[in-house]
């Protein structure tokens, strides 16, 4: 019984520090709501502690599995609330260039000095354009006294990526295309998990997908499945698969300038709101050609025609397409050429923060994406 309990207690502080972690790591991100991820973090770490007691035939006690995960629940939502009043990030802005264009947020707070002095105030960093050819001595000097007193000083770069999560592709030079360059590592690491997940929920996800098939033919004329020759990974096209939201019947331009697109069938507007029309393109991670998490992959016309309006587009294939990303949960639908620019600096963004943690965070706002229907077309 000790040993029992041992092991208990043991599985319940490594969940706890698990979860720890990857709430820090996702509170970094830009739009991290941490309240509305602690539960599923918390539900995730301990399913993982029980299956691994479970596959090692260890064994553990359920009264105290149970009451050590309603104590991380209460603490780590007690501290959320409890230290939300001390997580606003407090930064002094050096108004000269395009700092002076810098707006805060609820998580990010603004003050702009009018001399170079703090005034005793206490800042968790100094906001400047270190580029600006206004900086005269003066704020030179009170800038590398703040460094020498281990006051941060941040670029305006960097707090617009952080505030935003946008990477400004005019703010991209050559040597800075080094910071895009993704884990080779992590890529391996998450095309295996990709595999696996995407074997598992093959035959979990196969009745739904009959189910939709019948529907959609039954609902219009035409193919259950739509293909469409997209580009892919490394710029090599591929052909993606969906089931079908639009009429076989009704073509021209025009129509996607409108909200409420006349082509779009009865069940398609269903299947697209909760994002059903993906479901086919697991047999497309299967392959290789997708990942669950990544850019979305365009169609061949218009990344021709994106590739010649916006710079730097291809770039964006140095990582596998994904299912969703980024992009998609924080901007929604984008078809022009101006929300495209935004889309990309949102896949730069995610580009340069390759990792499980962006990922693990794109997933969770995915799951709120599929039961609101945000960004729905």
């Amino acid at each position: 019984m000790p040993d029992v309990r041992r092991n208990t207690i043991a599985a319940i502080i490594l969940a706890f520090l698990g979860i720890l972690f990857t709430l820090r790591r996702l509170a970094r991100f830009p739009g991290a709501q941490v309240a509305a991820y602690i539960t599923p973090t918390v539900s995730i770490y301990f399913l993982v502690m029980i299956a691994v007691l479970f596959f090692t035939r260890e064994g553990y006690t359920r009264q105290v599995m149970l009451s050590g995960y309603l104590a991380c629940l209460a603490w780590f939502f007690a501290g959320y609330f409890i230290g939300k009043r001390f997580r606003c990030l407090k930064l002094a802005v050096v108004p000269y260039g395009e700092a002076l264009n810098l707006k805060g947020t609820r998580q990010v707070e603004l003050r702009c000095l009018m001399e170079p002095q703090l005034d005793s105030v206490r800042f968790d960093g100094i906001v400047a354009d270190l580029r600006s050819d206004e900086l005269g001595p003066r704020w030179e000097k009170f800038l590398a006294k703040c460094t020498l007193n281990r006051i941060p000083v941040y670029h305006i770069k960097q707090i617009k990526e952080s505030i935003t999560g946008r990477v400004r592709i005019d703010h991209l030079s050559e040597n800075e295309f080094g910071s895009l360059l993704p884990s080779p590592f992590y890529g391996g690491f998450k095309r295996l998990v990709d595999f696996m997940v995407a074997l598992a929920l093959l035959p979990v996800l196969a009745p739904v997908m009959l189910v939709t098939a019948v529907w959609i033919r039954l609902d219009s004329p035409g193919p259950a499945i739509f293909v469409q020759k997209r580009m892919g990974y490394r710029g090599v096209p591929f052909n993606v698969y969906k089931f079908r939201s639009m009429r076989c019947d009704m073509k021209g331009k025009g129509y996607t300038q409108s909200d409420d697109d006349p082509r779009i069938t009865r069940a398609g507007r269903i299947i697209r709101k909760y994002r059903i029309d993906e479901l086919p393109q697991l047999f497309n991670v299967l392959k290789g050609e997708m990942s669950f998490i990544g850019p979305r992959p365009e169609s061949m016309e218009l990344s021709e025609w994106y590739e010649e309006a916006v710079p730097f587009f291809s770039y964006r294939h140095i990582v596998r397409p994904g299912i969703s990303g980024w992009a998609q949960v924080e901007q929604g639908y984008a078809a022009e050429v101006d929300g495209m620019t935004t889309k990309l600096q949102y896949d730069f963004y995610y580009i340069k923060h390759f990792s499980l943690w962006i990922d693990l965070l794109i997933l969770f706002k995915t799951v709120r994406t599929v039961l609101t229907g945000f960004g729905a077309r």
